[in-house]
């Protein structure tokens, strides 16, 4: 431990206060555990996924109901641009949509619009604890997948060979 001693993980946590002269004297039992046995063990908060969405604008559209249109979503998914003097609705970042849906409630856009999702698009939302970055985390769980396929694998040409046990 002489090149990295125990110490939190962020130098900015209290742990406790102390006067002068005052010392912490304490023994640590540690147990390493995987999430498998105990949820205690894991390193993830929460991990989810969606699909991207996709906004796809049938027709054009123009002035106020572009304004109107833009305000139908998240900052930063739908901006105005201006053409032959023109100015216009354009998506430009669908990842940021929330999937609200607001856009449908206005009669204008009927028709105009189409709101879907892509269907082999994931994106992955994956928080830490703070123990295990979560890009190492992903790749962790990549191997742990990539192995459990191997397994798979294996048992189907076994199967399909005949080589299984009886």
């Amino acid at each position: 431990f002489a090149d990295s001693p125990i110490r939190p993980i962020h130098d900015d946590i209290l742990i406790t206060k102390l006067r002068p002269g005052q010392v912490v004297s304490c023994e640590l039992h540690c147990e390493k555990g995987v999430g498998k046995d105990h949820a205690k063990f894991s390193p993830v908060a929460t991990a989810s996924y969606r699909l991207l969405p996709e906004i796809q604008i049938l027709e054009d559209i123009t002035g106020d109901d572009a304004e109107l249109f833009r305000s139908c979503f998240p900052p930063g998914v739908v901006d105005i641009v201006e053409e032959n003097g023109v100015r216009k609705a354009k998506v430009v970042n669908p990842r940021k949509d929330t999937v609200s849906r607001e856009v449908l409630r206005h009669k204008q856009f009927e028709g105009k619009v189409r709101l879907t999702r892509v269907r082999d698009h994931f994106i992955f939302n994956v928080e830490s604890t703070g123990i295990i970055a979560p890009e190492k985390l992903i790749e962790q769980a990549l191997d742990v997948l990539m192995e459990k396929c191997a397994i798979a694998k294996d048992a189907m040409a076994k199967i399909t060979n005949g080589d299984e046990e009886k």
